[in-house]
């Protein structure tokens, strides 16, 4: 009984949150590019299941719970929580703290994961760095830090990492150019490690990937011919 009743709350609420997309999120430079056109398009995507949904809300009270005690000691100070990027059209985004050293700013970004995942990683994740080379890049700051956090038994790991110019631009070229392909209304290639990358295992849009060509194609005679509308 309570376990279809908190599903069912989880699941409505994910729905409630589902809205128009107009602009890049700063989570998804370096990522799928196709998966990114077809939720701007509004392409239905398979349901995440309930137990997910409960996982990330976990992976938020995990920040917060960190967040508490950065705030608390005094070996270093939150300058700001909850951040947003300066404004612009591009992308958008909103790291989990600025902080100081008394010598200089970091951009402070929190991944909470299993111990499966946690155990297994011997550095931080290529898509995380790009994260966190953007919120760099946005907000001026030189070093930035990757705190991971073990949900099972709260361990944690950390990475410091200076701020990459080139890599900054080039993720933000990325973005350019595949809104360009968005409002051009070209569907884009697949990603190279299709389909056993982890993006592809994870993807809510694979059944639509398949149909589709493994290279560019426009996307409205992808849907006349092979969605029906």
């Amino acid at each position: 009984m309570l376990k279809e009743i908190l599903d069912k709350y989880c699941l409505d609420r994910e729905k409630g949150k589902k809205r128009e997309q107009t602009c890049f999120y700063l989570s998804e430079a370096g990522k799928c590019g196709r998966s990114i056109f077809l939720k701007f398009k509004n392409m239905p995507a398979k349901e995440k299941e309930a137990h997910f949904l409960r996982l990330f809300e976990h992976g938020e009270h995990m920040h917060q719970l960190i967040m508490n005690a950065l705030v608390s000691t005094r070996d270093i100070h939150v300058v700001a929580s909850e951040v947003d990027i300066p404004p612009q059209q591009l992308v958008r985004g909103r790291a989990d703290a600025i902080l100081s050293d008394k010598k200089q700013l970091y951009v402070l970004d929190i991944k909470s994961m299993n111990s499966m995942v946690f155990r297994s990683m011997l550095e931080a994740k290529p898509e995380n760095i790009d994260q966190l080379q953007l919120y760099l890049h946005y907000f001026e700051i030189p070093k930035g830090i990757l705190l991971y956090v073990n949900k099972d038994n709260l361990d944690l790991k950390e990475y410091i990492f200076d701020y990459d110019k080139n890599r900054a631009e080039f993720l933000i070229e990325g973005l350019s150019n595949l809104r360009e392909k968005i409002d051009s209304n070209i569907l884009p290639s697949r990603i190279p490690g299709y389909p056993e990358d982890w993006q592809c295992r994870f993807c809510g849009y694979k059944e639509i990937c398949d149909k589709a060509e493994p290279n560019e194609m426009a996307w409205n005679e992808f849907k006349t011919k092979i969605l029906g509308n």
